[in-house]
């Protein structure tokens, strides 16, 4: 098995049974903040896309790249399509032309025929409302002499069936950097900001080689970040300058904190690098530059190639800037009124969740989402707020104009806005704001009415606790880590305080818990 980078997380992965382009992400995103970091876009793409299956973990703008996609992927390709419940990845793939689909099963092993011999495949489907735009997955991949397991930037909550279905994983591929925007947006104390900086760099990373362990691949290829922010307005956010608080480490970052940590099985690839596996037998490795040249665009000359990739860019850069709404025009609240009343009047669970106004500042114009009231309205003269955002008015009218129905995979990843509250983070808003159609919001809501599980225990450190994470039901015996009286899980960094069961991170999703 042959596994050739194409940057972020996008692998082209070559077997005797055929080829599987997987993510193949290369123009800007998320306004076009994002970029692939190493530059990706000097691959041949045309002969990369030539392939026998495509693989799309989710429709974050960073694995689904319409345009490549449209331009250099084959089309006769078989897609291995996640098992989602809205099936948005689907109807956007047939847009772009293709239209043989494998439909897998969420976690049940496949064997998928073609004319060069037969695959066994799994698709490991995430569909709570929180997993990407409604779905997120890990692809595992057998040809017969080599497992490798595909996990991008999934973070599913039970790997039994992993080992069961496959035995020993030999390479294992998945996120270890950050993709947010939190903290860098919100407004908050400098040293709080720097405070929750540290410490979100290092769960991340911890939360990552978690699932190495639990894994146990006998090779690691970290991948799915970090982006690379070329726009002069955001270029602090690249982690080039030394700040511990910088939320997207790199690789070689990364793959030291592996060795310090006693693994060496991790391996460092960048766009057009190929590695070579027999099972477990690692037999070559072949970048397409020289090893130096890679070790220097990670250390000592990191800050010179973002700047030289910023120019080049640059015309690029200011091609997708020229298709955004202009700034000026009619008030956004009648527009903002007819998108979200609707989506507000189907989701009582959301709303209620929510459970107070959010101040929308788009310029100079003010608008209220009332969820209470299940209404968008002008603010009140003197009124306070718990969560307020601050977006420019363009950015707004472009996913406007443009009906996007998912505002986290366009302006929140784009890191373009500003963000105060008062208390915890809100879950339930940010489902909201990427739940925009009748289908997604349907769905959202749904899931949040569902009762989850919680008759399980384990004991960790002196605790009796559900074994199940009230947030997104992980196994906090594999990601529950107790210190002093504070349970925190480390799939997405939650808190609980152990003594009252009572959430640290947002309202709700109270823990049960007994000391012992």
């Amino acid at each position: 098995m042959q596994v050739t980078s194409v940057g972020h997380a996008g692998f082209r992965i070559d077997t005797k049974a055929g080829s599987i382009l997987c993510d193949p992400w290369v123009n800007p995103a998320y306004f076009a903040s994002w970029f692939p970091f190493p530059d990706n876009s000097g691959l041949d793409w045309q002969a990369l896309g030539d392939v026998d299956y495509l693989y799309v973990s989710h429709l974050h703008k960073d694995h689904f790249d319409p345009q490549n996609l449209a331009e250099h992927v084959n089309k006769d390709a078989v897609v291995l399509l996640p098992d989602f419940p809205v099936p948005d990845l689907q109807r956007e793939l047939e847009k772009l032309g293709f239209h043989r689909f494998f439909e897998t099963t969420d976690s049940v092993k496949h064997r998928v025929s073609g004319p060069k011999g037969d695959l066994d495949v799994m698709v490991i489907a995430l569909r709570a409302p929180a997993d990407g735009p409604i779905g997120d997955s890990g692809l595992v991949i057998d040809d017969g002499e080599t497992v490798a397991f595909n996990m991008n930037d999934a973070r599913p909550v039970d790997l039994d069936m992993l080992h069961a279905d496959f035995g020993h994983v030999d390479v294992h591929m998945l996120q270890y950097s950050g993709a947010i925007w939190y903290p860098m947006v919100y407004d908050m104390p400098a040293r709080a900001k720097e405070a929750f900086g540290i410490q979100k760099r290092q769960r991340q990373m911890d939360r990552c080689r978690q699932y190495i362990a639990q894994v146990g691949a006998t090779w690691v290829i970290p991948s799915a970040g970090p982006p690379c922010f070329l726009d002069a307005e955001l270029r602090d956010l690249n982690d080039d300058h030394g700040d511990p608080a910088n939320i997207f480490p790199d690789q070689v970052v990364f793959l030291d904190q592996m060795r310090a940590n006693g693994h060496d099985g991790g391996l460092l690839l960048i766009p057009g690098t190929t590695a070579d596996f027999t099972g477990s037998q690692f037999n070559s490795l072949a970048h397409p530059i020289s090893e130096e040249d890679v070790r220097a665009i990670f250390t000592t000359g990191k800050a010179d190639y973002i700047a030289a990739y910023a120019e080049r860019m640059a015309p690029v850069l200011a091609a997708e800037k020229a298709t955004w709404a202009p700034a000026a025009g009619e008030p956004l609240l009648e527009p903002l009124r007819e998108l979200f009343e609707p989506i507000m009047a189907a989701s009582d669970q959301i709303c209620d969740g929510i459970g107070y106004p959010v101040e929308l500042r788009l310029g100079t114009e003010t608008v209220v989402l009332d969820f209470p009231k299940r209404a968008v309205r002008e603010a009140i003269p003197d009124e306070k707020f718990r969560y307020g955002f601050e977006v420019a008015p363009e950015l707004v009218r472009t996913v406007v104009r443009d009906r996007e129905p998912d505002w986290v995979n366009t302006i929140f990843l784009s890191t373009r806005f500003k963000a105060w509250r008062v208390g915890g983070y809100n879950e339930y808003l940010y489902t909201f704001f990427k739940c925009l159609t009748d289908e997604r919001i349907a769905y959202a809501d749904g899931w949040f009415a569902e009762t989850h599980d919680d008759s399980t225990s384990i004991t960790l450190e002196g605790w009796e606790i559900q074994r199940r994470c009230p947030h997104l039901k992980a196994d906090l015996s594999k990601f529950g880590v107790v210190e002093d009286t504070t349970l925190t899980c480390n799939l997405h960094g939650w808190q609980w305080d152990l003594r009252t069961g009572r959430c640290l991170t947002t309202k709700g999703h109270e823990l049960r818990s007994t000391k012992l």
